[in-house]
């Protein structure tokens, strides 16, 4: 059985990373580049880097960032979303040093543009962020950040789904996102008849949560956030408490040690 991912997510707004509530409300944390650095070394099996700036401001991608994250010599594979609006900047992030982009804002505005990614990258490289919330009338609704509404999923972005495209699909709970042990694990019924694998993000922070999503033959990784700046080393205590459950496919817990030498 394939082994299952713990993705760590840093999301960040003007420079600063934050700890972020719904994508409504948002505390400082540090310089991003810092907090990269320490999920590389505590063992993430991805790290998922998000300017949520970047395309409210048409900006385009962060490569100031990106260029100091690669100076970090990660171990990590690093997927970076923000201000991806065409092939021509998804290229330029990944020559900057990211293994993959995520994309978010290009679906309501462009999705046709995805294909070209895909031709430029391969759709190994692409992945969709497609944060959801649940409506008074039960219906499942699409989040536009930039916009501040939600809309019904668009034909293109399923067929884009369908067409095997993008690699995977974050589904993000945006209203629980920050908030612990939230996730409305309904948002995931909304892909049964779509077989792209998915990753789900947004209010998981107990471990039985991590083994109900994991254990979903659907999703091929959980995405984490505010949860794991609260204690050091968090992901390796959430993969140890997986570890002891037999029919989890996580992979194994990794400590990456310091040595001192005296000069």
């Amino acid at each position: 059985m394939l082994r299952k991912r713990l993705i760590a997510v840093v999301t960040i707004r003007n420079h600063w990373a934050v700890q972020s509530f719904g994508f409504q409300r948002y505390l400082p944390l540090g310089k991003p580049e810092c907090i990269i650095e320490n999920l590389d070394r505590w063992g993430a099996d991805e790290i998922l880097i998000q300017d949520i700036s970047r395309s409210q401001s048409g900006a385009g991608p962060n490569m100031e960032l990106i260029e100091k994250i690669r100076q970090l010599h990660c171990s990590t594979p690093l997927t970076y979303a923000g201000g991806i609006d065409s092939a021509a900047s998804a290229i330029a992030a990944v020559q900057g040093g990211v293994e993959r982009i995520a994309i978010d804002q290009l679906l309501h505005q462009n999705p046709d543009q995805v294909y070209d990614i895909a031709a430029a990258l391969g759709s190994q490289a692409v992945v969709a962020s497609i944060p959801l919330g649940i409506g008074a009338d039960q219906s499942i609704q699409w989040y536009d950040y930039k916009h501040n509404r939600y809309r019904a999923m668009s034909e293109p972005v399923l067929g884009l789904l369908a067409d095997n495209v993008i690699s995977e699909a974050i589904v993000i709970d945006h209203v629980n996102e920050g908030r612990a042990n939230s996730f409305q694990f309904t948002l995931l019924d909304y892909f049964a008849n779509i077989q792209v694998p998915l990753i789900a993000f947004g209010g998981l922070s107990e471990c039985r949560q991590l083994e109900k999503a994991l254990l979903d033959t659907r999703v091929a990784a959980v995405a984490m956030g505010n949860v794991l700046n609260y204690r050091e080393h968090q992901l390796q205590h959430y993969k140890q408490q997986l570890s002891a459950i037999s029919a989890m496919p996580v992979r194994s817990a990794h400590y990456q040690r310091t040595y001192w030498y005296a000069s």
